[in-house]
């Protein structure tokens, strides 16, 4: 593994960093806002997308470069285009001016095995990592870039890319890994180097803990914003465990369904109130949770979060302060008063509300504001739908658009 820094120029890379739009700054290099300039017809199709940090955001890795959106209301910030390719991984820092690229199959100039930080305001490359094998994904946060391959993950400092930690995983082809995003805590989650094991890094209580998740190997988690939670599914699919991150204790666990599936992905609600989870069945489930998350606030508020010591002292002592009554409750069985005699399955909570999708697409969920969810669809499909927090049930559809619509492209 080799990196090569640009100089920065006195400039951090995570300056600029606030809630307006991506500039639409002019482009050089490699990039092209313009489409004069081509001989042959070719469809877009859509390689990657990926949230921003605060999910107000998604980025679209395309076979002819990447393109930005946002949520709400639902419009394409920006695109950037290329002649060589496209990109399989595009990485956004909450809604500044810079992202990590990791290229297509087909891109000749930028190969999987590369990672580019882009800075687009100045419509450059500020660094770059080459490896000797695949980068299965990037994640970042304002002090770090955390890049991962199949067996390793390495964590580097944002403002000098110098390697700072080298983790070794089991065998990881899905690049599964998760950061907090609040400047108080650091944490990280990964695959441990055992079957269904996850493990923490809180890197700012120098401190490692092994979680042993699932039986099965581990397919899907997230962390809370803070880092304090951290919710796991297996192969299997079938069970959605929530866990305390700072002593590894199981708090809540719900059931997706019966039969293995595919889960594409988790997510929390920012108040952690909330788990939705999508998955090849073609069912977003959602599910109320029983847990409490540090700062305990309807919206994303850093200012909110205690201090590391505060977490540690309510998640280590007392296991109380994070258990919490929620506005809907999960269904059970009608058997689950026989729990301990019959099978696990008769006790478990199922899902509070649902909403069905393609079972032939691949979907990731994120909350939105005012219990809604929004759904994007690796066949350029965005929903947004709502539910209720106090009945549950079927989600209402409320917008449904083709974000990447078939268009037939000169290169």
């Amino acid at each position: 593994m080799s990196s090569t820094v640009s100089p920065f120029g006195g400039v951090s890379p995570s300056i600029g960093l606030d809630n307006h739009n991506l500039p639409m700054a002019g482009v050089s290099g490699p990039f092209s806002n313009s489409e004069a300039d081509v001989t042959n017809y070719e469809e877009t199709e859509l390689l990657n997308a990926s949230w921003n940090q605060d999910y107000g955001c998604f980025a679209a890795g395309t076979n002819h470069g990447f393109r930005i959106y946002n949520c709400d209301p639902l419009q394409e910030t920006f695109r950037r285009d290329m002649k060589n390719g496209g990109f399989g991984i595009v990485e956004m820092l909450f809604r500044c001016n810079i992202l990590a690229l990791v290229g297509g199959k087909e891109n000749t100039q930028y190969p999987p095995n590369k990672v580019v930080i882009w800075d687009d305001h100045q419509s450059r490359c500020i660094g770059e990592f080459t490896f000797r094998s695949e980068v299965r994904a990037v994640k970042l946060r304002r002090d770090r870039v955390v890049v991962v391959l199949e067996h390793k993950v390495y964590v580097y400092n944002f403002m000098d890319l110098k390697l700072l930690h080298q983790i070794e995983t089991l065998a990881n082809p899905k690049g599964l890994c998760c950061l907090s995003h609040h400047s108080n805590t650091s944490v990280l989650a990964c695959p441990g180097i055992r079957r269904g094991q996850v493990r923490i890094e809180h890197f700012g209580l120098h401190m490692t803990k092994l979680i042993h998740a699932h039986d099965a190997q581990i397919a899907c988690m997230t962390l809370t914003i803070d880092g304090l939670l951290l919710a796991t599914a297996s192969t299997k699919g079938t069970l959605i465990r929530i866990f305390n991150t700072m002593d590894g204790t199981r708090l809540q666990e719900v059931r997706r369904g019966v039969d293995r599936a595919d889960i594409y992905s988790i997510a929390l609600s920012p108040n952690v109130q909330w788990l939705a989870v999508s998955s090849d069945k073609g069912t977003v489930h959602i599910f109320s949770l029983r847990v409490r998350g540090a700062g305990e606030d309807t919206s994303f508020q850093p200012s909110t979060i205690k201090s590391p010591a505060f977490i540690h002292q309510n998640s280590s002592s007392s296991l109380d302060a994070l258990i919490s009554p929620s506005t809907g409750a999960n269904p059970g069985s009608s058997l689950s008063f026989m729990k301990g005699v019959l099978p696990k399955y008769f006790s478990s909570e199922w899902s509070f509300a649902q909403f069905h999708v393609s079972e032939c697409t691949h979907f990731i969920a994120a909350f939105g504001s005012q219990n809604t969810l929004v759904i994007i669809g690796m066949d350029g499909s965005f929903y947004r739908c709502s539910f209720d927090p106090v009945n549950g049930g079927n989600m209402i559809q409320q917008e449904y658009v083709r974000f990447l619509k078939n268009e037939n492209r000169q290169r």
